[in-house]
């Protein structure tokens, strides 16, 4: 019964996934995205955003018994090309594991993640990486700018936040793990692809990169003399 139990949960949360399009999901990244930073006092500080060196939006962010840990989630990430002017990718990305915080009143939970420095950057761009323990990780304070924050959490590598109906909080994700989806890219891109062609900005998607083209209404390009950590 209970391999039943598990077989049914499994059929019913891949059939919903599969109704789930790659670029309604890229759109929905987006827009949670651009919310969250519509309201600076509620949300990600602008001065870590404009620090950061890349973003992972988790849209819809699901509770699944056929997951170890019971979460999984789908999105993408996106990183500040070489020149940083810009923003490479989308690369899309999968989300399991972990405690994201639905005990704060959802059955679904947005999630939002700043990659810090270049070390977090390049453990992004392998096969996988457990938070907490290949990069370290912490809650994300909240509000217009971390300047009056303590530095304790700003030595992370990644800092993330959750979102489940209107309320929008620091989150640990310790012990969830991300790794590239390799169908969703091939989709993104017509063929198989590493995640450091794509967030190194080797590739360009067939479609625009709609997430992109958002975080630069609102991430100014750090200096060009900042410190490479």
């Amino acid at each position: 019964m209970r391999g039943l139990a598990i077989a049914a949960s499994l059929a019913i949360s891949a059939s919903a996934w599969a109704a789930d399009t790659v670029p309604a999901r890229l759109t929905k990244a987006t827009e949670v995205f651009t919310e969250v930073m519509a309201s600076p006092d509620k949300g990600i500080p602008q001065d870590l955003l404009a620090k950061a060196e890349c973003l992972i939006v988790i849209p819809n962010m699901k509770k699944a018994a056929f997951v170890v840990g019971g979460e999984y989630g789908k999105g993408f990430s996106t990183c500040r090309d070489e020149s940083h002017s810009g923003w490479t990718g989308p690369l899309a990305m999968e989300l399991n594991g972990g405690s994201v915080g639905f005990q704060i009143g959802g059955e679904e939970t947005d999630l939002i993640l700043l990659v810090m420095n270049r070390k977090g950057m390049d453990k992004l761009m392998g096969d996988k990486v457990t938070l907490g323990a290949d990069a370290s990780v912490a809650g994300g304070p909240v509000g217009r700018t971390a300047s009056a924050q303590t530095n304790a959490r700003m030595d992370a590598e990644i800092l993330s936040w959750s979102r489940a109906k209107g309320v929008f909080a620091g989150v640990s994700l310790k012990g969830a793990s991300l790794r590239p989806d390799k169908s969703d890219n091939r989709v993104l891109y017509g063929k198989d692809v590493t995640p450091r062609e794509v967030l190194s900005g080797n590739l360009k998607p067939a479609s625009p990169n709609s997430l992109a083209a958002a975080i630069n209404k609102f991430a100014a390009s750090p200096s060009a003399d900042r410190s490479k950590q």
